[in-house]
This record gives structure tokens, sequence and C-alpha cells, in this order.
């Protein structure tokens, strides 16, 4: 009865996300005569929220964030761990006005791909090697300046709890080229929103972002080792 009442909730909760996201796709697309990235970045974060919201309401699944005064004032470069679709969402209410490098194969989903597109995101051809990381370096320069975060998720892919992947060296040599600082950030959505299911489990995710990382004088590779450690420390804990 008990795995019955998860699955509906999640279902249920799947049906208001595909409510959601329709019109705040179609929002996206309507909004870029706006001048500002940022401003059409902020409006279609309400899409997040809204998200956020139905999840509690519906998978009785919260969050909480320790480090929010590790949030600089000036746009960033976010290294997060990735175990789930849930980051992906959260961040768009932690953060300021952002974008994310994903997979090009993502901006050919119907309405989310489309929005995905709409705000910036930095599509990625994981199979070009260096000529990648050039458009990584040239595409997260100009979101910088324009006032956008940058979102990349090192190890490139979802990893199960208690697991560890390879951590890619494109968020690192972006922060190095573009002297921006890092913000790693820790979290434990894998627990209650697990890859390749579509139960959500009741909880509070516990999400933990790190101090600024000066990326001054050190090499990519220094950063990558840096963040890498942070993070899989703070994974022990959480």
């Amino acid at each position: 009865m008990r795995h019955a009442l998860l699955y509906l909730r999640s279902l249920l909760f799947y049906v208001g996300l595909f409510a959601l996201t329709v019109p705040f796709s179609l929002l996206a697309l309507l909004l870029l005569p706006l001048p500002s990235a940022v401003t059409r970045s902020r409006w279609v974060s309400l899409w997040s929220n809204a998200v956020l919201w139905w999840l509690k309401v519906t998978c009785d699944l919260r969050y909480e964030v320790q480090g929010r005064e590790h949030i600089p004032a000036t746009p960033a470069v976010i290294l997060c761990k990735h175990q789930s679709a849930w980051e992906t969402i959260a961040l768009q209410c932690i953060f300021p006005p952002q974008v994310w490098v994903l997979k090009r194969e993502l901006l050919l989903l119907p309405f989310l791909g489309w929005a995905l597109w709409a705000v910036g995101s930095i599509p990625i051809d994981r199979s070009s090697g260096r000529e990648a990381l050039k458009k990584l370096v040239n595409h997260g320069k100009d979101r910088l300046k324009r006032g956008l975060w940058v979102v990349i998720f090192p190890e490139g892919t979802r990893i199960a709890p208690g697991s560890r992947g390879k951590y890619h060296i494109g968020g690192a040599w972006l922060a190095s080229h573009s002297k921006s600082c890092v913000v790693p950030v820790a979290h434990n959505a894998g627990r209650f929103w697990r890859k390749s299911s579509i139960l959500k489990y009741p909880g509070v995710i516990q999400v933990v972002i790190g101090a600024p990382i000066d990326t001054s004088g050190l090499k990519p590779d220094a950063i990558n080792k840096l963040v890498e450690d942070w993070i899989e420390t703070q994974m022990q804990s959480l």
C-alpha cells in the first residue's frame, strides 16, 4: 500500500511537471525579444520555483541549503555534484540567473529543449574534444560578461549516491580562461530523486555551497582537483 501511494504521488508530480513546463517553455520563446538575458532567465526561473513547490506538495520532498553566504556578488562558475534531475531545477532557485552547459541532444526535447535554447544554455558535443573546450570557453565568457552564472556538472552524467565519477576539466578550464571564481556545490538529491526511476521519496535534500575558489594563478588541473576534493569530502557526510 505504501509503495502504491508513493507511485501515485510521483505520477501526480509528473502530471504537474508537464503542465508547468509547456506554458513556461512557450513563455521563454516569447521573451526572446527582450534585450537582457538576465531578465529572460529570471522570468523562466519562476518555473523552477513552481516545480519545487509542486514537488513538496505531491511528494513531500523539500530541501535545505547550507552556505548561502558563500554566494559571490558577481557571476561565477558553479561546479556541482550530479546525481539527478533535481539539481538542474533547484540551482535556478538557489543561485542568481544562470545558464547550463549541457549535451546538445537536450535541445531537441520538446518544450524543455526550446526553453533551454531560449535562455542561452551552452550545448556541447562531447565527441569533439578540443573544439568542445574552445566552444565552452567562448560561449561561457560571453554569458559571464552578460551577467549570467554558468552551471557545469563536472562528472558529465548522473552518478548514483555512494559512487564517484571522473571530474572532467571543462568547468575548471572555463574558470581559468575567464578569470572567474568557482563555487563548488555538493548535495544528496540522488537519495530521494533516483536515476532511472519515476519514484520520488519524501524527505529533505541537503545542499552545501562551498566558499568561492579564487582561480588566479591556478592551472585548470589544480582547480579541478580542489573542486573534486571539496565536493567528495562533503559527500561523505551527506
